[in-house]
């Protein structure tokens, strides 16, 4: 397979043979690729640092077999509310001050109630007013919420594939992986950057990886944010006792996400917490260049804002700057045919 061009045009027409490919290559030929596509899009040594805070947890009356929010799993994680405006604020605010660039609001529905949306639309308003990117994760959305979200400045939105569609059927009963790319086609329609990803190491093999990876890269447009999560088992849920993945495979995954999607996000999210500093660094080195920063991922741990800063200035790495609207700014020129167009996710993130 030949080297991936720094100077071509993004591609959207990768084969599953291709992938596996790539992805068998020899660990050291792979992450040398993956870094000179990392290194041609942006400075390896800064990393996105984003927040993500439950406006509305628990309660959801999906089945997704990896979240222990369902509310069919026994898992101790108690539906509440959705929570005032000010509070949120409160929360970016320390956020921003704790050095995050960007504020994730999930709340824990199927879709909302279109009586939602103002509420939801409010903290968007008031978090963007801080000068931080605004994201949320919501379910799925109609072409009019989407278009309201939008209105109120929403920057993301957050929607992950989770995995493979021949995979996705032993996951998640209660929607289909066509709902999932029509929440996508509305969130691009109304104008919004996405943030799409998924979640390896539940029982899928590395042909089904590929085809997670297939799906994200050969979408309309590349995800601005391509979060990939390391299955965190939670007791009560189906895929607890699931045979986790081996670290290699997941570096592997992330090497070849940095390939396949040069100019795109690509972020460390559920599944930190059980990571060395060892393997988030091999990460770093195989191109993600974006983590969640703060205690808690939802409804499951994360490292805290003190250890990862001193991972940071262990290995050379700063959080990237933010620009005055609020926006990330990196020290690379991205390509000029990048089309800004994909969502964040709350089943993982």
């Amino acid at each position: 397979m030949p080297a991936v061009s720094s100077s071509g045009p993004l591609r959207h027409d990768w084969s599953r043979a291709e992938i596996e490919t790539l992805l068998a290559l020899p660990l050291p030929e792979l992450l040398h690729r993956a870094g000179d596509a990392h290194r041609a899009n942006f400075d390896p040594s800064e990393v996105q640092v984003s927040t993500l805070l439950s406006v509305k947890t628990g309660g959801c009356p999906e089945d997704c077999a990896y979240c222990p929010q369902a509310q069919r799993y026994h898992t101790g994680v108690e539906a509440t509310k959705l929570m005032d405006t000010d509070a949120v604020v409160e929360k970016a605010r320390q956020a921003k001050a704790a050095g995050a660039s960007r504020f994730c609001m999930g709340a824990a529905w199927r879709s909302p109630k279109d009586r939602d949306i103002p509420k939801v639309a409010d903290m968007i308003r008031e978090v963007k007013a801080l000068g931080l990117e605004t994201c949320a994760t919501l379910g799925m959305l109609s072409g009019e919420q989407a278009t309201a979200l939008k209105a109120a400045g929403l920057d993301y939105y957050n929607h992950n594939l989770d995995t493979a569609p021949e995979f996705y059927g032993e996951i998640i009963q209660t929607r289909e992986f066509q709902d999932r790319l029509d929440t996508l086609g509305h969130v691009r329609d109304a104008g919004m950057k996405t943030c799409c990803g998924g979640i390896v190491g539940m029982g899928e093999s590395r042909s089904q990886r590929a085809g997670l990876l297939q799906m994200l890269a050969n979408l309309p447009a590349h995800p601005d944010s391509v979060p990939i999560n390391r299955l965190v088992q939670v007791e009560g849920t189906p895929l607890h006792g699931t045979t986790e993945l081996d670290p290699f495979e997941f570096v592997r995954t992330i090497a070849a996400a940095r390939i396949m999607m040069p100019a795109s996000m690509v972020r460390l999210s559920a599944g930190r917490e059980a990571m060395s500093d060892e393997l988030q660094a091999l990460c770093f080195l195989a191109g993600a260049n974006s983590i969640f920063y703060g205690e808690k991922l939802l409804t499951t741990g994360n490292p805290d804002t003190e250890r990862d800063l001193a991972l940071f200035e262990r290995l050379g790495l700063k959080p990237m700057p933010v620009v005055e609207t609020g926006a990330f700014e990196s020290t690379k020129t991205v390509h000029a045919d990048i089309v800004d167009t994909s969502p964040p996710c709350f089943e993982a993130a």
